[in-house]
C-alpha cells in the first residue's frame, strides 16, 4: 500500500485539489508541505495530534514537513470556529511558545539536516506595507466570494471585525511566501480551513501563473481533533508538567466506544491490516482496544517507559482502587483547620472540582468515592491523619487524585 493510499485508508483525507498530482508527489517523497500551528500556549495539546501524526507519516515516506508557527496571524483573530478575539501576545511570549512547540514536535518530526523546517509567519507578515499588500494581494480576492466561506458566514450574525476579515488574505499570503522561499507545494489543514487554503492556492497561481504547482488537502475530522483537546478540566496537553503521562493515558483510555477504532486508525502507527481485524471487535474487546490506543499514543508522546508505567498504574487503579503512578495532590496541615476538613474542601484543594458548589453536586449525585467507598454525605469530614499514607479520591469515572498531606 502506498503512503497516499494508506492516508485514505486511515480516513485522514477529506477534500483535495489535483488528486492525481498529490498522489504522485506524496508517493515519490517529493512533497514539501506545511501545516500551521498558532502559538497561543506554551504546549501543544491533543487537538494537534492528527496533524503531528500526519507530518510524521509523510516525513517517513521522504516528504519534507514545514511547521508554520502563526506568530503574525496570532496577532489577530481567526474566525474559524471562534466567537471571540484572541488575546494579543508579546514577541517574547510567542518566541517562548515556539521553542516549546519545536521541542515537543521533535518527538514526531526530525528537524535535523534540513529534513523539516519550523518557520514563523511573523517574519514576513509583520513587515508588510499595507498599501502594497492591498495592491499586490488584495486585488486577487473577491469580497462576495469571501463572504460565502462557511467560516465567515457563521460569524456574520455575531459580528465580524475587519481584523478577522483579513485572516484569509494573511493565510493565503503565508502559502505564497512558503512556496517562493522554500518550494512548499502543498498545504494541509482542518476542514474548517478549506476556504482559506483554497485562497492560498489561487493566489499562487494568479501571481505566478497557472503552471505554479500548489495544492491543498484538508484533514478529515480535524475540527473534531481540536475538540479532543478539551475536557471538563481544560486542555489535555502534551507537556508532562501540564498533563501527566498517567492523565494523558487515562484520557485516551476513556474515549467513547464509538470513537476508539477511529482513533486507532487515524492516530496510531499500527499496521492497517492489524487495525482492520479490530473492526469486528465489540463488548469487552473495545476495552482492550482502548488500552491499545492509550498505550500507543502515550508511548508516542512520552516514551515507552512512561507508557508502561501509566498502563500499569491504570490497571492497578481499576482492579484495586489504588495505584502508585497517578496524579497526586499534596495538601498541607494548613488545609485542615483544627486538624480536619470536610470532603468538599478536599475536592476543591486537590483540584478535582473548581468550586464548592460543584463539589456538593458531585457528592449528592453519587459521583465521589474515597478509597473505593462511595460518599453521599456532603458534611463528611476527615482528620488530617487519614491522608498520611495517601488516599485515592475519584470524581466520576475519569477524574481521580492520590491525596497526601505533608
Amino acid at each position: 500500500m502506498t503512503v497516499f493510499e494508506e492516508l485514505k485508508a486511515r480516513g485522514l483525507l477529506a477534500q483535495l485539489t489535483d488528486e492525481e498530482e498529490i498522489r504522485e508527489l506524496v508517493n515519490a517523497g517529493k512533497a514539501t508541505f506545511y501545516i500551521g500551528f498558532d502559538p497561543t500556549a506554551d504546549s501543544l495539546h491533543v487537538g494537534h495530534f492528527m496533524a503531528l501524526c500526519l507530518m510524521k507519516r509523510l516525513q517517513m515516506a521522504g516528504n519534507k514537513p514545514i511547521a508554520l508557527i502563526g506568530g503574525g496571524t496570532g496577532m489577530i483573530g481567526d474566525p474559524s470556529g471562534r466567537s471571540d478575539m484572541r488575546t494579543m501576545m508579546t514577541k517574547e511570549q510567542i518566541a517562548h511558545n515556539c521553542d516549546c512547540f519545536k521541542k515537543q514536535m521533535s518527538r514526531f518530526i526530525d528537524f535535523s539536516e534540513g529534513k523539516a523546517l519550523m518557520v514563523n509567519n511573523a517574519d514576513w507578515l509583520m513587515d508588510l506595507n499595507y498599501v502594497e499588500l492591498l495592491r499586490e494581494v488584495g486585488a486577487h480576492f473577491s469580497v462576495n466570494r469571501m463572504l460565502t466561506a462557511e467560516c465567515y458566514k457563521q460569524r456574520m450574525e455575531k459580528g465580524l471585525s475587519f481584523l478577522e476579515f483579513n485572516y484569509m488574505i494573511m493565510q493565503s499570503y503565508d502559502f505564497y511566501e512558503l512556496y517562493r522561499k522554500y518550494g512548499c507545494n502543498m498545504q494541509f489543514g482542518g476542514d474548517d480551513q478549506w476556504s482559506n487554503m483554497l485562497g492560498g492556492t489561487e493566489l499562487i497561481r494568479r501571481k505566478l501563473g497557472k503552471d505554479a504547482y500548489a495544492m491543498t488537502i484538508t484533514l478529515l475530522l480535524n475540527s473534531e481533533g481540536n475538540k479532543m483537546g478539551k475536557t471538563q478540566k481544560g486542555a489535555v496537553w502534551l507537556d508532562p508538567n501540564k498533563t501527566s503521562p498517567f492523565e494523558f493515558y487515562q484520557y485516551w483510555r476513556n474515549v467513547a466506544d464509538a470513537d476508539v477504532l477511529k482513533c486507532i486508525r487515524m492516530l496510531t502507527f499500527l499496521p492497517i491490516e492489524e487495525i482492520d481485524k479490530m473492526d469486528a471487535w465489540e463488548g469487552s474487546q473495545l476495552n482492550e482496544a482502548k488500552e491499545i490506543l492509550a498505550y500507543e499514543l502515550t508511548k508516542l508522546v512520552h516514551g515507552e517507559e512512561e507508557a508502561k508505567k501509566a498502563q500499569d498504574g491504570a490497571r492497578a487503579l481499576f482492579s484495586t482502587g489504588n495505584a502508585a503512578d497517578m496524579p497526586t495532590a499534596e495538601l498541607t496541615a494548613a488545609d485542615f483547620p483544627e486538624g480536619k476538613a470536610d470532603l468538599i474542601t478536599v475536592l476543591v484543594t486537590s483540584g478535582l472540582v473548581s468550586s464548592r458548589s460543584e463539589g456538593r453536586r458531585a457528592i449528592e449525585q453519587g459521583g465521589v468515592s474515597v478509597d473505593g467507598e462511595k460518599i453521599t454525605d456532603v458534611r463528611k469530614e476527615y482528620a488530617v491523619s487519614f491522608f498520611s499514607d495517601g488516599i485515592v479520591i475519584k470524581r466520576g469515572k475519569k477524574n481521580f487524585r492520590k491525596v497526601i498531606v505533608k
